[in-house]
């Protein structure tokens, strides 16, 4: 399938590493002209010297001043970009106990002002061109919120909001908003906590063994796995193509069956 995607241009925060690097690659091999975002300067260039024509930009986003930073560098690339993936955000230890006013505001400022301030950013000169895409990175816990790290899913809740809230400001401008949902994922830094895990409670060091364990105690689902960043990647790259022009103001879980409603 062709997703028409040539000559495109993309900003994908958050993308010197992990899932966003993935998605970055994934978006150059179908043709779109990416920018590397980082919140400090050389990761991002790593990266983008590993791609044909990518750029860098960084700049931490969780400040006013750091996506304004952002801001002028991607208009000094380019006239503007045509995708935006809203990928950057952090999932930060806490509990009702023990989280502070200063969590909670830290969380709101990385995982919702960090997307709303590059949004309003970029819009301009998708509804100049009359076409664009915004794609936020949620988590099902936007549907399934769990009873740790109450501040961080609070924050996601209000980025899936946020969107269909956007979707509908920009009816009829050619630009479309969705949130995409993945469950665990498989990162270092996942594949590093459940090693350790793994360690404590005896299960042995072979990962699919290890992945068995998680999914049976921590992720039960009926694919019977985690997802590849890969997989990530995929439903990011389709819905910022022509081909997904009709998909719009959704919160798309990518969780294997894991939450379990209609």
């Amino acid at each position: 399938m062709d997703l028409q995607l040539n000559d495109k241009t993309a900003l994908i925060t958050g993308s010197n590493r992990g899932t966003g690097e993935i998605i970055a690659r994934t978006l150059a091999v179908e043709g779109v002209i990416v920018i590397v975002h980082s919140n400090e300067p050389d990761l991002a260039t790593e990266v983008s010297e590993t791609i044909d024509g990518a750029y860098a930009v960084f700049g931490d986003i969780s400040s006013e001043t750091g996506c304004e930073a952002v801001t002028r560098q991607v208009m000094e690339h380019t006239a503007g970009v045509d995708i935006l993936v809203n990928n950057y955000g952090t999932a930060e230890m806490a509990r009702w106990e023990t989280s502070s006013t200063a969590d909670w505001l830290d969380s709101y400022q990385r995982n919702v002002l960090s997307a709303a301030r590059l949004s309003q950013a970029m819009i301009p000169a998708m509804r100049e061109r009359g076409w664009g895409r915004i794609i936020q990175l949620g988590t099902i816990g936007s549907h399934q919120p769990n009873n740790i790290m109450p501040q961080y899913y609070a924050a996601k809740g209000a980025l899936a909001t946020m969107g269909v809230s956007l979707a509908k400001e920009l009816s009829g401008t050619g630009i479309t908003v969705n949130t995409v949902s993945p469950g665990l994922v498989h990162t270092a830094e996942v594949e590093t906590a459940y090693r350790a895990r793994a360690s404590r409670k005896g299960w042995g060091d072979d990962w699919e063994g290890i992945v068995e364990r998680l999914v049976e105690e921590d992720y039960p689902n009926p694919c019977g796995r985690i997802a590849a960043r890969e997989e990530i990647a995929d439903i990011v790259v389709f819905l910022a193509s022509p081909r997904a022009g009709f998909i719009n103001g959704q919160n798309l879980r990518v969780d294997g069956g894991a939450v379990s409603y209609v």
